[in-house]
């Protein structure tokens, strides 16, 4: 008798290794994963593809994005404070709300969407 299992679902993988202890997460794939209101502060998520990924009301506090890929992915009401945003790709992000004081990222390198505010956000040149 053969068993069937359950597809892996990579949100809810990620959501128990951070439980468990783990906090290394860099190159992960979650392209269009529901990570709705999880909480994932101070993880290195270097390298991740959030690519239309559901991240309102996120905890990703301190967190290490950089050259993260969160292309049309929904941050609102995020907590992205003092995270790292280095070489981040945010282009067609929703930022509504998201909270990004004290959060580094490079003008040059930083892809953020053209109508969200830097002056009102108190980020970080680097």
């Amino acid at each position: 008798m053969s068993k069937l299992y359950e597809k892996s679902n990579p949100a809810d993988d990620l959501r128990r290794a951070y439980q468990s202890g783990q906090r290394n997460f860099t190159n992960a794939s979650l392209i269009a994963a529901n990570l709705q209101s999880a909480d994932l502060k101070g993880c290195d998520l270097s390298y991740a593809d959030f690519s239309e990924a559901n991240l309102s009301h996120i905890n990703l506090r301190g967190a290490d994005l950089s050259y993260a890929c969160l292309y049309k992915a929904d941050l609102t009401q995020a907590d992205l404070r003092g995270a790292m945003l280095m070489g981040t790709d945010l282009r067609d992000a929703n930022l509504a709300g998201a909270k990004l004081q004290a959060a580094d990222y490079n003008p040059e390198e930083t892809h953020i969407p053209d109508e969200f505010d830097l002056a009102t956000a108190h980020m970080h040149a680097v």
